[in-house]
């Protein structure tokens, strides 16, 4: 996830070092902002504008006369989801967005950028620690009987009882993850066996696309979502590392532009609406929706994203998926009155805002029915760089902390999984934490099958185990200072919400 401006990642994982670098072109592009007004559409002049890209939701019964108030505003229709009203559209109109929010029958409108259809050049560098011939060799020697030969490293996994939980329950073949993301190398051998072809798919642009590889990562590409996907479920093969649920299978759903790592709303609510008509048990999005970290209600185009995500993700909801979502990594407190935005937007030239959380909501994390993760590192207190929140924060799990080192052969306090060219390395994020909880879900499907997501994350909540707020944690300096932004007790408070994930306790009867 690229670093802009701010403690917060692209794709929500940290780097190695205190900060990830990125490099960032800028376009031309403008946003319209203009507010919603009563009465019909005009036609407009011939388009002269950039290329724009667009959401437009529909009332209920209107998408036809939409359509054709699309048409006569400048607007091409690229797809439209009449399971859940959100049409894409892209435009040359400067004026579009304020034009089709007059039309009859269109509930909310905006532009899902603030730049023009092209991509901006963010990059990710240095995201990943690759893991060294010595340290493997080291691992496989440390390995205990029954281990795989990188597990020793994997505090993480001990952590939560995965490797405990496997000798009960790794759960079920028909139980699948959708790993929305950067995308997903099924040529892995450590994730290949427990892959879904079937189940995957390319959503850049908003239209998915099932072709064969579509799926996987640019060549030039990240690999967070590989990354994502060898925690929830690298098979116990003799091969490298293993999963929280190494039985179950895992799907890429790719969100990312090419030559960036900006996930826009048209291709998120593709994943999403993918997810929902392909059968997909858990969703795992560790990630915000650009350009905007914050979404404001207050703002025409703003709100409409939020409109069409929160569309797509109940849509998703309604057909059997559980969403798991990062908390992010700027050490927010989502429950304060006020934050200080910097970074937004993203896509174009950021400029500092002050924002009401409660009305300017992180997107997918803050989203109704959407589970809420926090990091912890090995010591299981909350890794310096998560975002938090009392009333925000549904679960915990480890995200990995470089200043809570782990006596493992590596003393690594990130989370080791599988990267790209059959590669392994460490990362740490909420990015990290949240296909834990993505995984204990999985189990909690295998072991019941018939659970709704409102149930699954009911008894995601109930196994957890909350510490309660800490005496202290550490400082984005790797000072240990007193914990004073906690609140609530050990029951549910800000830091972990309902407590840190077990997945023996997720399997167990």
């Amino acid at each position: 996830m690229a670093h802009l401006g701010s403690s917060r990642q692209r794709a929500l994982a940290l780097p190695v070092g205190l900060a990830l670098t990125a490099s960032l072109g800028f376009l031309p592009g403008a946003v319209a902002t203009a507010a919603p007004q009563d009465g019909p559409a005009t036609a407009t002049a011939a388009p002269t504008g950039p290329k724009m890209s667009y959401v437009v939701n529909t009332k209920d019964g209107h998408s036809r006369s939409v359509k054709k108030a699309i048409a006569k505003a400048g607007g091409t229709v690229v797809t439209a989801y009449e399971q859940i009203g959100v049409v894409v559209v892209h435009s040359q109109n400067p004026d579009f967005g304020k034009e089709i929010r007059r039309a009859k029958g269109v509930s909310s409108a905006g532009a899902t950028r603030t730049a023009p259809l092209t991509p901006v050049g963010i990059t990710e560098e240095g995201t990943t620690q690759k893991l060294s011939a010595a340290e493997a060799a080291k691992a496989a020697a440390a390995a205990e009987p029954g281990q795989e030969p990188l597990e020793a490293n994997q505090w993480d996994l001990r952590s939560i009882g995965a490797d405990k939980a496997a000798k009960i329950n790794d759960g079920s073949r028909r139980v699948t993850v959708g790993v929305i993301d950067t995308g997903v190398d099924d040529t892995h051998p450590d994730l290949a066996p427990n892959f879904s072809k079937s189940q995957s798919a390319n959503c850049v642009g908003g239209v998915a696309d099932s072709s064969e590889g579509a799926w996987r990562p640019y060549t030039d590409g990240s690999d967070h979502g590989t990354h994502v996907a060898g925690t929830i479920a690298a098979p116990r093969n003799g091969l490298g590392v293993a999963g929280v649920a190494p039985g179950v299978k895992v799907a890429g759903i790719k969100v990312s532009e090419p030559g960036t790592s900006l996930f826009f709303t048209e291709a998120v609510v593709c994943g999403f609406v993918w997810a929902a008509e392909h059968d997909i048990d858990v969703t795992n999005n560790s990630y915000y929706v650009d350009p905007w970290m914050f979404n404001c209600k207050d703002d025409p185009d703003q709100k409409a994203l939020l409109d069409s995500l929160t569309r797509a993700t109940k849509y998703a909801e309604r057909k059997g998926a559980l969403n798991v979502a990062a908390a992010g990594n700027s050490d927010y407190d989502l429950s304060a009155d006020s934050l200080i935005d910097t970074s937004s937007p993203n896509d174009s030239t950021p400029a500092t805002r002050t924002i009401d959380p409660s009305e300017c909501l992180d997107a997918p994390t803050q989203l109704p029915g959407v589970v809420t993760v926090t990091a912890t590192g090995d010591k299981d207190v909350k890794s310096y760089y998560s975002s938090y929140g009392y009333g925000v924060a549904d679960v915990a799990a480890p995200g990995g902390d470089k200043y809570q080192i782990p006596g493992t052969p590596d003393a690594n306090g990130r989370v080791l999984s599988t990267v790209l060219n059959g590669g392994y390395g460490y990362k740490q994020g909420t990015s990290m934490a949240t296909p834990h909880v993505a995984g204990v879900a999985a189990l909690l499907k295998s072991a019941h099958p018939k659970a709704s997501p409102a149930q699954l994350q009911k008894m995601l909540k109930k196994q957890a185990d909350n510490p309660g707020c800490p005496s202290h944690v550490y400082d984005t300096a790797g000072n240990w200072v007193e914990a004073t932004t906690c609140e609530g007790g050990k029951r549910v408070n800000g830091y972990y919400g309902s407590g840190i994930v077990d997945a023996l306790d997720a399997v167990k009867k």
